[in-house]
């Protein structure tokens, strides 16, 4: 299979992995949520691998732009998906929330599981730990009444999960009353349809820029970054001055 135009960007590739960024708005594969839906990064991998079948390591939420990866191989697959599990992968995401939070924090909160069949949504699911760690990397004041303050404060933090529960991120920053902005689900509309308006998009502000972990295969220490994609970035203008945290080579 064939695109014209393939929205995944390849980042990495060797015999065993293929890692790639990405967009907003992108499915990973076929979900019972989105029943209608005929483009996944499934195929565009599969595509960016010469037709070969890929198998996913992970999942990205659509709305979450970033790294993502994918084994060339069901061994791969296997082996780096228990690291993930296990939580031999280290994860860094980068935000962009209401208000100010502290300097940096840990968000240590259970949260209750999420299916997403439907015919279980009456059903009670299991709690489980979920634990995060962030940093705040800047903030700003803008002279908009959004709510019923004269201004309205926003920041810029980095989000390391250290479990992998569903909607995490989303639903720990909303714990700590710092939703990140665009968050349909868990976030304030008012912020979100000001951004939406103001940058003629509206997108969630979430995106995975760092993947550490061990490779499968040859043990190497791997870390793999990406900055956010430009519709992430043309948000973030309105901290005046922020540059992104340095990248590890």
């Amino acid at each position: 299979m064939t695109f014209e135009r393939n929205p995944l960007t390849e980042l990495y590739r060797d015999t065993q992995l293929l890692v790639v960024h990405k967009p907003a708005g992108l499915l990973v594969h076929r979900s019972p949520i989105d029943r209608h839906e005929t483009e996944f990064a499934l195929q565009y991998a599969r595509a960016l691998n010469g037709g070969e079948h890929v198998y996913p390591v992970h999942r990205l939420d659509r709305p979450t732009s970033g790294i993502l990866v994918f084994a060339r191989d069901r061994d791969t697959a296997r082996t780096l998906g228990l690291a993930m599990m296990s939580g031999d992968v280290s994860k860094t995401y980068l935000a962009m929330v209401r208000g100010w939070p502290a300097e940096s924090g840990e968000i240590d909160h259970p949260l209750r599981e999420e299916s997403e069949d439907r015919r279980l949504r009456g059903v009670e699911q299991p709690v489980r730990e979920a634990l995060t760690r962030y940093r705040t990397l800047a903030t700003t004041e803008i002279p908009v009444a959004i709510e019923k303050y004269p201004t309205s404060r926003y920041a810029v933090v980095e989000l390391c999960p250290k479990t992998g529960r569903k909607h995490q991120l989303r639903r720990h920053m909303k714990h700590i009353h710092h939703p990140i902005i665009g968050d349909a689900n868990h976030g304030r509309g008012r912020h979100n349809r000001y951004f939406a308006e103001r940058f003629g998009q509206g997108r969630l502000m979430l995106a995975a820029t760092r993947l550490e972990f061990q490779h499968p295969a040859s043990g190497e220490a791997m870390s793999i970054s990406a900055p956010p994609e430009s519709s992430f970035l043309e948000v973030l203008s309105v901290f005046p001055g922020f540059t992104l945290p340095d990248q590890p080579e």
